[in-house]
């Protein structure tokens, strides 16, 4: 995506230190600054390698130039060593440290404000994180403390556009209310008060791209199975490529939502959905603070709320009453003020609170009203957050709640497969990996939770429990294992695929293939189970690889075929989504996920947890032929053990299950492995 920069180097933080103890002055700067300078000077001449001399600030692209160069701020860069290193070696361990140069102190009062402001460990904006703060002090610290958004007192080309697409957030299923925009009043303003519109706007800004990249909300409070690699934007880069793009500016921070047809799908059915409701007013409204209305209460906020909403300036008499004063909080008011909370997703009681004041000082936009709908058309967009922001032309994806898999191949969908996921005890996790190489015939090692709870008080009991099963039980040392030897009915099928993770999942076959006609599918340990795994891997393996190949494989061995190319494979946990031919469908919340996320974004509207599986086409069942079908494997019983026969082994146990993971599921709160 076009929008995706790097953050600043480490040195860049060495410059922040040393800049703000010079600019600012011990009586400034708290003792936590001086001992960050100092605790800098020591790592700036503990550094070595190279670092970039392009002397454009950190997250410009070479060759970009500002749209208004007249009217931007300059972001000059801290000169760096002639051979672009950061130090040439190491000192001596006895060597004193080495002082960086020290820049002059900023004569601009303006500059030194915002260094000052940047100073103050008073917050800059609700939920920004400590990093994320030191990373705007470094790109103030590179621009020597510049104000980045405003020029002779007045918003840059690139501010306005910035502000315009924070207050249009809800397009994307964002709050508005999360990113306030600083306000400029007519008369002239000191350098703090400029100072901290500045920085309020880059904080703005910083949130914003995060939040659009998918740090809205902490995924590890959702579920520890919840591990996507999110690709969060450096606040830094973020602000030295926006600052700079004049009237582009919007349109860049915009591209840090996804921008993927699934994506686009839902944000234009939530737009679509709010069409219906009643215009918003056009226009903001910027209210002196004071104290909270309601019905009867007379202020001198009152006529400005009454022109806002097109009201009369004061309401009509009547045989038994005079006619209202202009500043009496009467009911026409309280119905107005009511109605845009109630399109602002506020609580409506038509009560003029501090949070109804900071929602008319932005635009009304397209802010959730909390139905069922949208609720479950946001959750969803949000997770759309999770995946990369370039799928690339290539990749297999998995949608959990729909237990289906598609491969798509240069960008088109080549093909599609029903799957059997996890159970609710035990689900499938949620992440991408890439794929590398495939397994034909491969062993099934017993999990130490199944062989913890399972196969050791059977082997107490009966040393042959593993044998007459046909698992291989392997002695090393003190330690056991089991092994289930390749064969038709190995747990893991004739293929698995692998996507090496830290959840130890990946996608296999199974001999149960029967369990592909239920439209119900949650029944595996967490791994994906892929119904007619030799048609899936002519559409993932080298093509050297078809069919027929790879059956002519089945009982001679385990074989192991690298791709050429690892292939990006997604498991994700899509409960609404618009398809192919532009039904909207939505999905059960098999793992109750949409209930955590929508408490989490505050959305209100929440449904019920499961809904209808939309009905399924009959399955073809994949077919191998009987001559390539390996015998089972099955252990030599001891000699001092008599053989049993096949059909004795098998009456201990159903033989459609034998082998099947899922039967041998642990208790819910005993320990779990996931394969």
């Amino acid at each position: 995506m076009g929008a995706s920069v790097t953050g600043a180097s480490r040195p860049a933080a060495v410059v922040l230190a040393a800049a703000l103890s010079a600019c600012i002055g011990q009586a400034v700067l708290a003792p936590v600054a001086h001992a960050q300078v100092a605790q800098a000077q020591v790592t700036q001449a503990q550094i070595t390698g190279t670092q970039s001399t392009d002397p454009q600030p950190v997250g410009v692209s070479q060759g970009t130039a500002p749209a208004e160069p007249s009217t931007e701020p300059l972001r000059p860069s801290l000169p760096l060593p002639a051979d672009g290193a950061a130090s040439a070696s190491p000192p001596a361990p006895d060597a004193p440290a080495q002082v960086t140069a020290v820049p002059p102190p900023p004569s601009d009062p303006l500059a030194a404000a915002v260094a000052a402001r940047l100073a103050d460990p008073a917050p800059l904006l609700a939920r920004l994180t400590t990093k994320e703060r030191e990373a705007i002090q470094a790109f103030y610290a590179l621009g020597a403390f510049k104000p980045a958004w405003i020029v002779d007192g007045a918003f840059s080309a690139a501010a306005k556009a910035v502000m315009g697409r924070l207050a249009q957030a809800g397009e994307d299923g964002l709050d508005p209310l999360a990113y306030p925009a600083p306000v400029l009043g007519t008369a002239k303003l000191t350098e703090a008060e400029v100072a901290q519109a500045d920085l309020k706007l880059s904080s703005a800004v910083v949130l914003y791209a995060r939040d659009a990249r998918g740090g809205r909300i902490s995924l590890a409070n959702l579920s520890r199975l919840i591990t996507p690699t999110l690709d969060l934007p450096a606040p830094d880069a973020v602000l030295g490529r926006l600052a700079t793009a004049g009237t582009e500016a919007g349109a860049l921070l915009q591209r840090f939502n996804p921008d993927q047809p699934g994506y686009r799908a839902l944000k234009a059915r939530l737009a679509a959905g709010r069409g219906h409701s009643q215009p918003p007013v056009s226009g903001t409204l910027r209210l002196p603070a004071g104290p909270v209305l309601k019905l009867g209460m007379r202020d001198p906020r009152v006529p400005a709320i009454r022109t806002h909403f097109d009201l009369e300036t004061r309401t009509a008499g009547t045989l038994d009453a005079a006619p209202g004063e202009p500043d009496a909080y009467d009911q026409a008011v309280v119905a107005a003020v009511g109605a845009f909370q109630k399109r602002r997703g506020l609580p409506a009681n038509g009560h003029l609170t501090a949070q109804t004041v900071a929602a008319l000082a932005s635009s009304e936009g397209v802010a959730p009203t909390g139905t069922a709908d949208e609720a479950a058309l946001i959750v969803n967009m949000e997770r759309w957050r999770w995946l990369p922001s370039d799928l690339g032309p290539d990749y297999v994806m998995v949608n959990i709640p729909e237990f289906r898999l598609r491969v798509v191949r240069d960008g088109r969908q080549r093909d599609e497969a029903r799957v059997i996921v996890g159970k609710t005890e035990s689900p499938t996790p949620i992440f991408s990996g890439a794929m590398e190489y495939a397994v034909v015939n491969p062993s099934w090692h017993v999990p130490p939770s199944i062989l913890k709870n399972e196969f050791l008080p059977g082997l107490a009991r009966d040393p042959n429990y593993a044998a007459r099963r046909g698992y291989q039980v392997v002695y090393s040392g003190k330690t056991v294992s089991v092994r289930q030897p390749p064969g038709e009915r190995n747990a893991l099928g004739f293929i698995k695929f692998m996507f090496p993770n830290n959840h130890a999942v990946y996608l296999h076959d199974t001999p149960n293939r029967s369990l592909f006609a239920a439209s119900q599918r949650a029944l595996s340990h967490g791994c994906v189970r892929v119904d007619d795994p030799f048609r899936f891997a002519d559409s993932v393996l080298p093509e050297e690889w078809s069919s027929s190949r790879l059956k002519g494989l089945i009982g001679k061995g385990e074989r192991t075929i690298r791709l050429t190319q690892k292939l990006p494979v997604h498991l994700a946990y899509f409960t609404a989504y618009v398809d192919d031919g532009g039904a909207y469908r939505t999905l059960p919340d098999l793992y109750g996920h949409d209930a955590r996320m929508k408490a989490a974004l505050g959305l209100g509207g929440a449904g019920p947890a499961m809904v209808k599986l939309s009905p399924e086409p009959r399955r073809r069942p994949a077919q191998v032929a009987p001559t390539q079908v390996a015998r089972p494997v099955a252990d030599p019983a001891p000699a001092s053990v008599p053989r049993r026969s096949a059909r004795a082994a098998t009456a201990e146990r159903p033989s459609n299950d034998f082998g099947e993971p899922g039967l041998w599921t642990p208790a819910p709160s005993r320990p779990r492995s996931w394969w």
